[in-house]
């Protein structure tokens, strides 16, 4: 079973199919959140996603869109119903249990946290571990994390979107999870400059 991770796409359409077109043969596409921004949507994505019938979750921008300041957004997109309709149905948490292990896909935190931003050099990092799932999949830092805590995978794609500050631009990445071998890698597209 072949996993193919992404997160914080934030509507861009073209990292997102490139994403797809590097990753290859996958048995199951896993989405952690931040689909679109905070005030706009892109039913492209939405649908790119439901094509490929992945299994995905809110995040914050994702939620502020849904919530708040999104609103003016969302007026007026009578030909979008149905893609709004996946977006608000989304979980901001999900488990599921493939070949045996337990994956608990969150955006931020697995634990309450309101969008904290942990990353494996902060105090809270650790908290991971808490979780009864044997790999944790989480995204919101845009910085890519494949590491274990007693025993559980831990992993962050990074940001399709945004990706993360380099010296030679933004990297944008995601994440192939190989579940027979338990392991995790990283996989980074061209820079953004």
């Amino acid at each position: 079973m072949r996993i193919g991770i992404v997160s914080d796409i934030h509507c861009q359409i073209d990292a997102l199919a490139l994403a797809l077109e590097r990753m290859g043969p996958i048995d199951r596409l896993l989405v952690l959140g931040d689909v679109i921004d905070e005030a706009r949507f892109s039913a492209e994505t939405v649908r790119m996603l439901r094509q490929r019938d992945a299994i995905a979750i809110r995040g914050n921008h994702d939620a502020m869109f849904l919530e708040g300041p999104g609103a003016a957004a969302r007026r007026g997109r009578v030909a979008e119903q149905d893609d709004l309709a996946w977006l608000a149905g989304l979980p901001e948490r999900h488990m599921l249990t493939v070949e045996g292990r337990r994956l608990q896909m969150v955006h931020a935190t697995s634990w309450p946290s309101d969008y904290a931003y942990v990353t494996p050099n902060h105090r809270l990092f650790p908290r991971f571990a808490e979780s009864e799932a044997d790999i944790i999949l989480y995204g919101h830092t845009h910085e890519p994390v494949v590491g274990e805590l007693d025993g559980k995978l831990i992993v962050n794609p990074g940001s399709i979107g945004h990706g993360r500050p380099t010296a030679t631009g933004f990297i944008r990445s995601f994440a192939l999870l190989d579940l027979p071998e338990g392991a995790a890698r990283i996989e980074d597209l061209p820079p953004v400059n």
